[in-house]
This record gives C-alpha cells, sequence and structure tokens, in this order.
C-alpha cells in the first residue's frame, strides 16, 4: 500500500517562505537582485582567473572550482524560487524534485569537499612553501577537484534514493525546495532510519572535510606563530584569511543545522537552506575579492588590456609540473 500511495504522487506543491502576496513580491525582489549579484560575483571571478596568467594557481584554481560549483547550486534552487513568489499555485513535478533534491545536495556536498581541499592547499603553501610547486601539482589538483565532485555525488546518490523510496502519505512541502529533511516529513512510516542515514551523511560531508580544516590550520597557525617578523606572520595569515572566513561561515551554519536534524523546525530548515543556495554563493566570490589584493590588481590589469585590445586567453588550470 505505501508503494501505490507513492506512485499516486505526481507532484508536490511547496509552501514557500510566505503566503502573503505583498511579501513574496517584496522577496522576489530582494532575492532576485542576490541572485544577479551571485550570478555576475562568481562568473567574474572564473573571468579574471581564465584571462590573468598570475592566477594560474592551484588555489585559484580551486577557486575557480568552488565559483562553478556555487553558479549550478544557486541556479538548482533560486530561479524556481523566483518563479514560485510570482506564482499563485507552486507546484514541481516528481521527477523535477527527485533532480532537484539530488544536484542540489551533491553540488552542497561537493562544496564542503572542496574547502577541505581548499585547506589542504593553503596547509602546504604556508608550512611547506620550497615545495609547494611540487607538491601541488596540476595532476594533483585535478584528482582533488574530482574527488570532490565524486564524493558529492555519491553521497547524495545514496540520500536520494532511501529518501524517495519511502511511501508518502500526502505531497505538500513546508518548503520553497525539495529538501530532505522537508521530504522526510511527508512519509507516513517511521523515518527513524533516514535520519540515521542523515546524521551519517552528514558525518561524512560536513565532519571529515571540517577535521581537514582544523588539522590544515591548526599546523597553519602554529607556522605563523613561529615567524619572527610582524610582517611576515601578517602576509602568511592574509594569504588564508578569506578561505578561513568562508569555512567558518558554510562549517559553523552546517553543524548547527545538519548534525542535529531532529531538532530543527521547518522555518530554521528554510533559513538554513536559503544561506546555502543564495547567501554563501553571493558572498563567496566577495569575500574572495574584496580581501584578496591579486584579485583585485587582476581586476585592474584585465580592465586596462580590456581597453586597449589585448586581451588574450589563458588557461586556468595549474601547471603540470
Amino acid at each position: 500500500m505505501g508503494r501505490e500511495n507513492q506512485t499516486l504522487v505526481s507532484e508536490f506543491i511547496l509552501l514557500g517562505l510566505s503566503s502573503c502576496w505583498e511579501t513574496q513580491v517584496s522577496l522576489f525582489f530582494l532575492f532576485l537582485a542576490m541572485y544577479l549579484v551571485t550570478m555576475l560575483g562568481n562568473f567574474l571571478i572564473l573571468l579574471l582567473i581564465r584571462l590573468d596568467s598570475r592566477l594560474n594557481t592551484p588555489m585559484y584554481f580551486f577557486l575557480s572550482v568552488l565559483s562553478f560549483v556555487d553558479i549550478c547550486y544557486t541556479n538548482s534552487t533560486v530561479p524556481q524560487m523566483l518563479v514560485h513568489f510570482l506564482s499563485a499555485w507552486k507546484t514541481i513535478p516528481f521527477q523535477s524534485c527527485v533532480l532537484q533534491l539530488y544536484v542540489s545536495l551533491a553540488l552542497g556536498g561537493s562544496e564542503f569537499f572542496l574547502l577541505g581541499a581548499m585547506a589542504y592547499d593553503r596547509y602546504v603553501a604556508v608550512c611547506h612553501p620550497l615545495h609547494y610547486t611540487v607538491i601541488m601539482h596540476g595532476g594533483l589538483c585535478l584528482r582533488l577537484a574530482a574527488g570532490c565532485l565524486v564524493a558529492g555525488f555519491m553521497n547524495s546518490l545514496m540520500e536520494t534514493i532511501i529518501t524517495f523510496q519511502l511511501p508518502l502519505c500526502h505531497n505538500i512541502i513546508n518548503h520553497f525546495a525539495c529538501e530532505t529533511l522537508a521530504v522526510l516529513r511527508l512519509a507516513c512510516v517511521d523515518i527513524s532510519f533516514n535520519m540515521v542515514m542523515v546524521a551519517i551523511s552528514g558525518f561524512l560531508v560536513i565532519m571529515l572535510p571540517c577535521s581537514l580544516v582544523l588539522f590544515s590550520y591548526g599546523h597553519i597557525v602554529a607556522a605563523i606563530l613561529r615567524i619572527r617578523s610582524a610582517q611576515g606572520r601578517s602576509k602568511a595569515f592574509g594569504t588564508c584569511a578569506s578561505h578561513l572566513t568562508v569555512v567558518s561561515m558554510c562549517f559553523g551554519t552546517a553543524i548547527f543545522t545538519y548534525m542535529r536534524p531532529e531538532g530543527d523546525s521547518s522555518a530554521e530548515q528554510k533559513m538554513t537552506t536559503l544561506f546555502f543556495a543564495v547567501v554563501t554563493p553571493m558572498l563567496n566570490p566577495v569575500i574572495y575579492s574584496l580581501r584578496n589584493k591579486e584579485v583585485m590588481s587582476a581586476l585592474r590589469r584585465v580592465v586596462r588590456k580590456l581597453k586597449k585590445g589585448e586581451v588574450s586567453k589563458e588557461s586556468y588550470f595549474p601547471p603540470t609540473a
């Protein structure tokens, strides 16, 4: 009977963020502006890394991958949310809901693994500067980036399958997108096993990269403290400040939310999803550009070259030394 109920669900109804029309219109313009800033900022990062040869380093290679993931992640949920703000009937087909859940989980997980890989890159740069180009060669960078994406998509596949195998009692999702915990609330059966799997998934996707980040920055701080000059310590910390800001923001919110899913309300889950789908992708290029002199210098060089018509395409993959 459970499986029959599941096959009867051809579409889901999303309750969204608000039922008030005036509020929805205001939210539409707010999130439209944030969406455009997100797209512009991340495309700008990709363009700068592509056009400026001085940014052809492992750090900026990972940053370009992160920007690409952010662009895809935002587009997996935000365009639909914007359409629904101006729609009286907020529905999503069953197959589209499955795809949205799978893609958003995969890209979100991939981003956490990427942040761990970026922390390792900073560890090598600060703690082993003389061997940096030998250790962080192009082949390793490509394998790390590919591994992050594969891990994210494999974890998402497992979580998506066990979520949508459950028999569903109704099709009304108290969310603005298809999100794991929101979909699990539709189940007609006990979801204790699923909640355990969500906790295990959260540990693998959040705590493992977080452990790598803590390990890397523990060694980085120790190495910085051994630098005698204040200018040297400031320069060493400056190479990590942007990444550390993003890491603290992402992992802090994720640990607070997904490591205690049984205690979260629907409102908290909506705010968390908004944070990762809208706020984080919008702030990443701002943090990495405004706090990074190399990116700002690259922007000025590209603008000057554009004015002179001297811009040529550069590969943003790291050297394969």
